[in-house]
């Protein structure tokens, strides 16, 4: 298979999901606000275009026979909207949505898990009121300046390379580094990309992608293998990494953990994360509403499909018991893999 680097999936990706959606950019469906006639159109765009059917363990004509008797002439917008939106709630993926004018349909990931960090417990017992914030990243030395804490919120917030040289550069001399991700809902897919790239030498594929190709729940375009590119930087930290995450680290974050799976200097610690390794795509009802839908599959380079979650390499969570006594549960557990190892 031919190797492709991060960035050139990206725009195989970008190109497949435009191609795919050209009925919306160009066609849009008849006007009319016929609740049976959405139901029907939202309902078979669904099946044929959502990635994750057998993952989710959702029978989508079964939810079909559940739902369509609800619907019926004269059924006011709100109540159509009320059912199309729990019909959606059925597939339990944070990158399935409903909107209209009025409300948006989705489903809350923080329902998957309790929160696990307290950040007013790490600025008050870990880095102080004098870290550094370079960026987007809060970072500092902590255990006694052995090991390194850098806190990176959003893969929706911007930085340079200049920022991840700084902060690697910084602690090289340190025995490892955490990064922490717990609840990073996500954000740009090529911030993610632009991080790992700083934290690795590898070249092996971090996983595999390909995208709804057909009217069929196995349809699928060949898989394309992801590989990243290092940047220069990562020879000025060959230390270990551990990658804290929760429930919460949901798409690109999942995805950053994913990769982080087949790299031999990083490892996981925490709770699951949220899944949401899917991107999305959609377009518009007959009534004007638009919708998304996981239209793609990412998985391990040996193909394991992580899609509700990828699994920590420690598993542990915050106590409430340690958090009285000011110690973060799961950054103690990394420093003693980080300085033990």
């Amino acid at each position: 298979m031919k190797k492709r680097n991060a960035y050139v999936t990206v725009l195989f990706l970008l190109t497949l999901l435009l191609s795919a959606s050209c009925e919306y950019l160009v066609f849009s469906p008849a006007i009319s606000s016929d609740p049976v006639e959405n139901f029907q159109y939202l309902w078979e765009k669904a099946d044929r275009q959502y990635a994750y059917f057998d993952v989710k363990e959702v029978d989508w004509d079964e939810v079909y026979a559940e739902y369509a008797p609800k619907i019926h002439q004269g059924l006011s917008d709100d109540s159509l909207f009320h059912y199309l939106g729990k019909m959606l709630l059925e597939l339990k993926d944070g990158h399935v949505n409903l909107y209209s004018d009025f409300n948006i349909s989705r489903y809350d990931i923080s329902l998957l898990g309790k929160t696990n960090i307290d950040y007013r417990l790490i600025k008050d017992h870990y880095l102080g009121t004098d870290y550094y914030i370079t960026g987007p990243f809060h970072h500092d030395l902590i255990a006694g300046g052995r090991a390194a804490y850098v806190r990176y919120s959003s893969f929706s917030n911007q930085f340079s390379d200049d920022d991840v040289r700084y902060v690697l550069e910084r602690y090289a001399g340190t025995e490892g580094l955490i990064l922490d991700l717990r609840q990073n809902g996500g954000g740009y897919i090529a911030n993610m990309y632009r991080l790992l790239s700083h934290l690795s030498v590898s070249e092996d594929p971090v996983y595999t992608t390909c995208i709804k190709s057909g009217p069929g729940h196995e349809d699928f375009t060949e898989t394309q293998e992801v590989h990243l590119t290092p940047c220069d930087s990562v020879l000025t930290f060959s230390r270990p990494i551990a990658v804290l995450t929760d429930r919460g680290s949901y798409s690109a974050t999942s995805m950053f953990a994913l990769a982080g799976l087949a790299l031999d200097n990083l490892f996981l610690v925490g709770d699951t994360t949220g899944g949401g390794l899917g991107m999305p795509n959609g377009g518009q009802l007959p009534n004007g509403w638009t919708y998304r839908f996981s239209v793609t599959r990412t998985l391990t380079p040996g193909g394991i499909n992580y899609e509700n979650g990828v699994p920590p390499d420690i598993f542990c969570t915050l106590k409430e018991s340690d958090r009285q006594r000011g110690y973060d549960t799961v950054i103690e557990t990394a420093l003693d893999s980080l300085l033990h190892r």
